[in-house]
């Protein structure tokens, strides 16, 4: 069962009595959740054509979206994972190795944030430590020194705000990670492919070519970080002159992705991201197989447009690319 969020309840009152009707066995019961399911499949349709900023966040995060080793096992084939910095040690947040993506060799590297509790700690929830984009960068220098494309794919919340990553030099390690991707002389294209956080994201997708999933999300900060630093005060119960508590207002998470622009389609016309990818109805944790699918499609397609750039011109587009952002 697809574990449903709170704006999806209609939808599973529906599946919940379909499986009821089903279990009955009876012709009428199973006429019945026939068209109930039918019911459930417009319903869920509707609910995700007009899906706020703030509910396409709710998804973005869905423990059920398909992860970094979920990618890897069904578009990359004998891919070879490379661990370590070569200064400190490894990072689990941050994946990447060498594979074949589609005939094509090529470089992968990514956040996994782990789909399981055990897993989600171990890999410390897909928030990278200097590490991790230390790692990177060795990773795409592995990948400048034998020609092949770069492939990023992003899903953190941004980058681990730890004291020992700070002693360490996280800012550092990410100014760098994004230094080298815009001095690679080799194609590199970056999806979005859940949550696309700060400079945590932002060193892995300096790319020629952003892709982004139709309900993934991608912000300097998350919604709600941005509120609690817009509206700190409003969040805190307040005293009345007669001295009684008044409780704080609720979270305004909702309104601080609204004014972000965190969706795919604000951010394809802000020209940050170069293509949207479709996700099955009702979002990539229900169809795992067609989203990936049509992610390998698309990271395929941009790879074929770049080849045959001279480095001169990939490195000056990407660069381009960036400064032109927020111009208009």
């Amino acid at each position: 069962m697809v574990a449903f969020l709170e704006f999806e309840k209609p939808v599973a009152e529906l599946e919940s009595r379909v499986a009821d009707l089903r279990a009955e066995g009876s012709a009428e019961a199973t006429a019945e959740a026939a068209r109930l399911a039918e019911r459930a499949e417009r319903q869920l349709a509707d609910i995700y054509s007009r899906l706020t900023p703030w509910q396409k966040t709710l998804v973005a995060r869905h423990a059920e979206r398909p992860h970094f080793k979920d990618y890897i096992a069904a578009l990359v084939d004998d891919f070879t994972p490379l661990a370590g910095d070569r200064a400190f040690g490894e990072d689990a947040a941050i994946v990447g190795g060498v594979g074949r993506l589609k005939g094509r060799s090529v470089v992968v590297i990514g956040h996994e944030k782990g789909a399981d509790t055990a897993s989600r700690v171990a890999h410390n929830f897909g928030m990278g430590r200097p590490e991790g984009y230390r790692k990177a960068v060795r990773l795409m220098e592995l990948a400048q020194r034998f020609g092949l494309p770069v492939v990023t794919l992003v899903d953190t919340p941004g980058a681990f705000p730890g004291i020992d990553a700070e002693e360490r030099g996280q800012a550092e390690a990410i100014a760098r990670a994004t230094a080298a991707c815009l001095e690679l002389d080799v194609p590199v294209v970056a999806a979005i492919v859940g949550e696309g956080g700060s400079g945590g994201a932002v060193a892995l997708a300096t790319a020629n070519r952003i892709v982004m999933f139709e309900h993934a999300i991608y912000a300097v900060i998350s919604p709600e970080g941005c509120a609690s630093i817009l509206w700190r005060g409003d969040n805190k119960p307040s005293v009345t002159p007669d001295g009684r508590t008044v409780a704080a207002p609720p979270n305004r998470a909702a309104e601080a992705a609204e004014a972000m622009k965190v969706t795919a389609s604000d951010l394809k016309k802000l020209g940050v991201i170069d293509r949207i990818i479709y996700e099955p109805r009702g979002g990539a944790h229900r169809d795992p197989a067609t989203a990936i699918a049509r992610l390998g499609t698309a990271i395929a397609a941009e790879l074929t447009a770049l080849e045959g750039q001279p480095p001169a011109a990939l490195r000056a587009g990407r660069r381009a690319k960036f400064l032109a952002m927020g111009r208009a």
